[in-house]
């Protein structure tokens, strides 16, 4: 849908305890491929471009507030007495808003916003109240009349062999007019073991009153997965994960076997690219045109230019920005690094907080000393520079462009343009009582 669609909002019930999940994590906050479930939920929502979108929280509501800042409407429910509760605290802040009202929850993060429209569209050719059904482990069976139409919802509960023999069942999810949903919820009463206010009981309501009742029926339950268990948040990661990796894939970009490659939701990686099986990439990380990243390595929030080759078991952490035609060896790490176009870092190297000119190489052990136990200081090597195995460059320092560095050798002074710096002791030597007094001047 293009434009806000000015009689609709949409409820997005997000207050849920989630005791089940065992956490001290909010549950809507548990992420899934690299961002939180609630985020799922509330981007399938904006996509159907609401008048409103009103979001109700309750335990952790400051957390999930923060996390969500500009992109909901929020409402707390400070006791939580049910979904319906929940959908009535928001009365107040729809006060005057008169148009269709779409339910959703935070916990179901895999409905699609495309779901969403048919649904909407169930509504619009008639339906007083549309819900999505699916099969799905949820008690709420939905019962159809012989044209076809919802005659009832039955709990598990109560219902007969016939109809626990059902498939279809009620997920929750609801589109009907505001005014309806106000006077059936009125009419709900928490009269019930746990003193709860029941959104399902809506259904019942309507029914009874021979209002038309519509299911969109998923043949998959997949969308409608609820997740209040760690077996259902890793479940739902898997589903997404198939979804990011088709995307992909669609896109140009070869993933040898998708399901052991580990994309998170916002990673971009260029056409003809190349993943190989085992890899992990995180966060807002984008990738070039003809990558090619070999098993087993780790990208978290990077950015990686044209042609660069990933070596297998390599971890590129945050901040790691990589030229055209980078090449980083198997067992290399890079962080918080600039490294220009065509730089090499063979096996075993560690690069921390450096600028590296294009064309410099590293040769296996060689490793950027970027922390001194206080403080985190910047290494530049110029273009072209070559720094040899096992080499130490001891920050701040600089190599200068067309320098080189002696394998084995320990730098702690800069080393001007086209100089070989050789830094080996010939014997070695202590300094007695240095650690303790580091300690004393720390503390």
């Amino acid at each position: 849908m293009s434009g806000q669609t000015p009689s609709l909002a949409v409820l997005v019930l997000a207050a849920g305890q989630g005791t089940r999940m065992k956490s001290d994590l909010a549950k809507v906050l548990h992420p899934i491929a690299g961002r939180p479930m609630l985020a799922y939920v509330l981007d399938a929502a904006r996509a159907l471009s609401p008048a409103r979108l009103v979001t109700v929280v309750g335990r952790d509501a400051d957390a999930v507030r923060e996390a969500f800042r500009g992109r909901s409407e929020f409402v707390v429910q400070a006791e939580q007495r049910g979904t319906g509760h929940a959908v009535l605290e928001t009365q107040a802040a729809l006060q005057g808003f008169r148009g269709d009202v779409l339910i959703l929850y935070g916990d179901t993060p895999l409905l699609r916003a495309e779901t969403l429209e048919r649904l909407l569209a169930v509504r619009a050719a008639g339906a007083d109240l549309a819900l999505v059904s699916a099969p799905v482990a949820v008690p709420g069976i939905v019962v159809r009349d012989a044209r076809g139409g919802v005659a009832r919802i039955v709990e598990a509960t109560d219902a007969t062999p016939e109809e626990l023999a059902i498939g279809e069942r009620n997920t929750g999810v609801y589109a009907l007019g505001s005014e309806l949903l106000w006077k059936m919820l009125a009419r709900v009463g928490d009269q019930n073991a746990q003193g709860e206010i029941y959104l399902t009981s809506i259904v019942e309501l309507a029914v009874g009153e021979g209002l038309r009742v519509e299911a969109l029926r998923l043949d998959d339950g997949e969308e409608a997965l609820g997740i209040n268990t760690r077996a259902e948040l890793a479940q739902a990661c898997e589903i997404v994960r198939r979804r990011i990796a088709l995307r992909h894939m669609l896109g140009g970009v070869t993933l040898v076997d998708p399901e052991r490659t580990y994309l998170d939701w916002d990673v971009e990686i260029g056409r003809d690219s190349l993943v190989e099986p085992g890899c992990t990439i995180q966060g807002a990380t984008r990738i070039g045109e003809r990558a090619h990243l070999k098993p087993g390595c780790v990208v978290e929030s990077s950015r990686l230019g044209d042609d660069v080759v990933i070596g297998p078991h390599a971890h590129l952490r945050p901040g790691t920005v990589l030229g055209r035609g980078v090449r980083i060896g198997n067992f290399v790490e890079v962080k918080n690094s600039v490294l220009g176009d065509g730089v090499k870092a063979d096996h075993l190297a560690y690069i921390g907080d450096a600028e590296v000119g294009e064309d410099a190489s590293f040769g296996c052990g060689a490793i950027v000393v970027n922390y001194d136990w206080n403080t985190k200081h910047r290494t530049v090597v110029g273009a072209r520079a070559r720094i040899g195995c096992n080499a130490n460059l001891v920050a701040p320092v600089r190599i200068a462009a067309d320098a080189a560095v002696a394998a084995g050798s320990t730098i702690t002074r800069d080393v001007p343009e086209g100089a070989l710096a050789v830094g080996r002791s010939r014997e070695q030597s202590h300094v007695e009582g240095w650690m303790t007094r580091h300690r004393n001047r720390k503390s």
